[in-house]
């Protein structure tokens, strides 16, 4: 053991004298050169040459040479302190929200693969003032760094896209000096996450609210007249009173209506995440619901038809949820579009969807929508015409409904439609 350890000190010192020959080999050179140019002129004598050769050598060899190693440790200093090391780069890319460090000054030093793919804007070395110009977001990072502490923040993005962001700004570290001080971070690490969704689900809660209020008080207030009404002037008036009778019946059953499709919805809501299991025939399920709604097809002289071309029409989904997206499609068909006489409910093989096995299509001829109401159908309340939908009885969240009870079964819902030619609703299940 002593050996060894003897061998490896005698091997430091060989390295360390040898980097120190390395290091003055240039003034070594020199000196030679100029001491044998003045032994070979006859200017100094062959003692005196070696005797002066010797002293420089031994003082250049024998003094280390500071200055290079201070600049070496110095360069390495202010490259600690301005880029981050491997493991703070490991643990940004092991964050699954996009993450930056910074300088004191902003400049973004290192990004990981999140914030890469949410900001491709971004570049490192350049200030994040150059790539995202948000003062929200730049004045939390000025925050941070002026009271050396987390700051936390909020800031909008309405570019390329509408998107809400939550901002966390920490100091990396903070070093301590000789007399035991903090100096400050010279790197900081910010977070973002994104609070769009949370956001659009306060909005749509907030609108969903509003229009649910909106639609109850408007029947509530109707009542509410004809009620004072007949307990008044229309007491003893049996024509009046009657005519009311029927108007407040007609608005009570609008309020029932709306009261059972927000059930239905909110029922639905809570399982959503549950895929349906059973085993349902979607060709019986189309002709019992076309079926139960002839009456209603009779009556607005719509003649509805149904056609498949296969054999095995079983899916996997749940029986009570499917008829009423069947009934909510051919119904509305029936009251938007009944004008074309003719409703056509068609159940194919789906080919252009690998992940779906069938798609079935309800289609109307009447008078279409215009695209720009199309992408807004699905959502609660909203109405391409509310006086016409209002009198049709509808409440707004038919196609809703169907919307969500198709995501629950793991499909998807496409609405195309022509002014002038008619509507396509389309569904595909598995």
């Amino acid at each position: 053991m002593a050996i060894a350890e003897q061998h490896n000190d005698n091997m430091q010192t060989t390295k360390l004298w040898r980097e120190r020959f390395y290091a003055a080999r240039w003034v070594l050179v020199t000196c030679v050169l100029v001491f044998g140019g003045l032994y070979f002129t006859g200017r100094l004598a062959g003692v005196d040459a070696i005797l002066a050769f010797s002293l420089i050598f031994l003082a250049t060899i024998a003094v280390p040479r500071r200055s290079r190693f201070v600049r070496n440790e110095v360069k390495q200093i202010r490259r600690n302190e301005k880029w981050p090391d491997t493991s703070v780069k490991r643990f940004a890319e092991a964050l699954a929200d996009p993450c930056m460090i910074v300088d004191r000054r902003s400049v973004l030093r290192y990004r990981n693969e999140a914030a890469q793919l949410e900001f491709p804007v971004l570049s490192v070395g350049d200030p994040l003032a150059f790539s995202m110009r948000n003062p929200a977001l730049l004045s939390t990072i000025d925050r941070a760094v002026a009271n050396e502490e987390r700051v936390i923040g909020e800031f909008h993005e309405t570019v390329p896209s509408e998107n809400w962001y939550q901002i966390s700004v920490t100091p990396l570290s903070r070093k301590k000096s000789m007399d035991g001080s903090k100096q400050p971070s010279m790197l900081f690490v910010v977070t973002i996450s994104s609070q769009t969704e949370r956001k659009k689900h306060d909005q749509m809660r907030a609108d969903f609210v509003a229009n649910a209020s909106h639609e109850l008080r408007t029947p509530l207030t109707s009542l509410i007249g004809f009620l004072d009404t007949l307990r008044g002037p229309a007491a003893n008036d049996p024509a009046a009173r009657e005519r009311f009778m029927g108007i407040m019946h007609a608005q009570a059953e609008r309020m029932s209506r709306l009261i059972d499709d927000l059930l239905s919805l909110s029922r639905i809501e809570l399982r959503q995440h549950l895929r349906p299991t059973d085993k349902v025939d979607l060709a019986v399920i189309s002709k019992e619901v076309i079926e139960l709604l002839q009456p209603q097809a009779s009556e607005a002289d719509v003649q509805v038809v149904f056609s498949t071309d296969l054999e095995d029409t079983i899916a996997q989904g749940d029986r009570n949820e499917l008829l009423q997206v069947m009934t909510n499609l051919i119904e509305n068909a029936i009251k938007y579009g009944g004008n074309g006489k003719t409703v056509e409910v068609s159940l194919h093989a789906c080919k252009s969807h690998s992940n779906h096995k069938f798609r079935i299509d309800v289609t109307d001829h009447g008078q279409g929508i215009p695209e720009e109401h199309v992408p807004r159908l699905t959502e609660r309340f909203y109405r391409v015409d509310a006086e016409t939908s209002r009198k049709k009885k509808g409440t707004g969240l038919g196609l809703a409904i169907v919307k969500h009870i198709v995501s629950r079964h793991r499909g998807e819902l496409a609405i195309t439609s022509r002014v002038g030619e008619g509507t396509t609703v389309s569904i595909r299940l598995s």
